[in-house]
């Protein structure tokens, strides 16, 4: 995960009453997500929109505009005036549709990256029957049955399945993908003993934990996770430095002037210290981040060519 030093930053600040000076919003701000209601980035962006709007001085309006892999909500935002009154709140999905498809959109240029919000870890969860005790226990499994065992993921190119599939290489062992529609059905079967493993965010898979119906084994991110503090990372057990995590961030149209970006990252800044969002975030199993627009940019141009040369080389495809 990113380093928390622009987020004890932030929050070292004194709140903001006003956006800064040099921009301020002449009308409300529409905020898109680019995926359906009640996911990680809807609750994010609706989350952030109250607090951001109160230091602009303006209604942050939240929009889903889901569909084609997030691309059709994507390439409306690109589409708008880079005016600072049109911001993004995008995921995982970021780095791997565009690796998935051809689109008309280069989104390494597309956008003006705002501010990396959250990441969402997740665990690796094995049914309470499995033999498996930790991560070298699965993968013994995995190897005594190579090629008849399964993962469930909730879709192709989704963190989980992007989790898997790299542990699986570089485990070099031989296991199938089954992808399901949500994160649910993956958990059913799962339960039921019909698959091997599932990655699972924080906020899905600890309920089953506790309730002693699944086994976590294991974390995929480079830390511990306070929500599980008990479970080792995957780095820990024996492959350093892997990490895949969902992630939640804001995005702007190529070429938002800087002082709009400025006032923009204010009223973020002052949203992820507001109490009542850093307790909703926490519920959710995930990492408050709050990171700077050049953290985030580096952020994501390190993972571009990462996530397209493994869906290249996996042969990823949309269902």
């Amino acid at each position: 995960m990113i380093p928390r030093r622009s987020l004890l930053a932030a929050l070292a600040m004194p709140a903001l009453a006003h956006a800064q000076p040099g921009w301020a919003p002449s009308h409300s701000i529409r905020l898109l997500v680019p995926y359906g209601p009640g996911g990680g980035a809807d609750t994010t962006a609706r989350l952030l929109a109250g607090p951001m709007g109160t230091v602009l001085g303006q209604t942050v309006v939240v929009e889903n505009r889901q569909g084609a892999g997030a691309s059709i909500g994507a390439a409306e935002v690109a589409r708008a005036a880079p005016d600072g009154h049109t911001l993004m709140m995008d995921a995982m999905a970021h780095l791997v549709t565009p690796a998935m498809l051809r689109l008309p959109l280069d989104y390494a240029t597309a956008f003006a990256p705002l501010s990396l919000v959250t990441e969402l870890p997740h665990v690796l969860l094995v049914p309470n029957t499995s033999p498996a005790q930790d991560l070298a226990g699965l993968l013994a499994e995995l190897r005594a049955r190579p090629g008849q065992l399964a993962f469930g993921t909730s879709g192709n190119g989704t963190a989980g399945h992007l989790a898997s599939v790299i542990l699986a290489r570089r485990a070099g062992v031989q296991v199938l993908n089954a992808p399901y529609r949500g994160i649910g059905p993956a958990l059913q079967d799962l339960i039921a003993g019909r698959l091997a493993f599932v990655f699972a965010t924080v906020a899905s898979a600890m309920p089953l934990v506790r309730a002693g119906t699944a086994r976590g084994i294991a974390v995929s991110a480079l830390e511990r996770v306070p929500a599980a503090p008990q479970l080792g990372t995957v780095a820990e057990q024996g492959f350093p430095g892997f990490e895949m995590n969902e992630w939640n961030g804001l995005l702007l149209p190529a070429g938002t002037p800087a002082p709009a970006m400025a006032a923009l990252h204010a009223a973020v800044r002052h949203a992820v210290a507001d109490e009542t969002v850093k307790s909703r975030i926490a519920s959710m199993g995930a990492v408050l981040v709050g990171s700077d627009p050049a953290s985030f940019a580096a952020y994501l141009a390190a993972r571009r060519p990462v996530i397209a040369a493994l869906v290249r080389e996996e042969r990823i495809t949309p269902e």
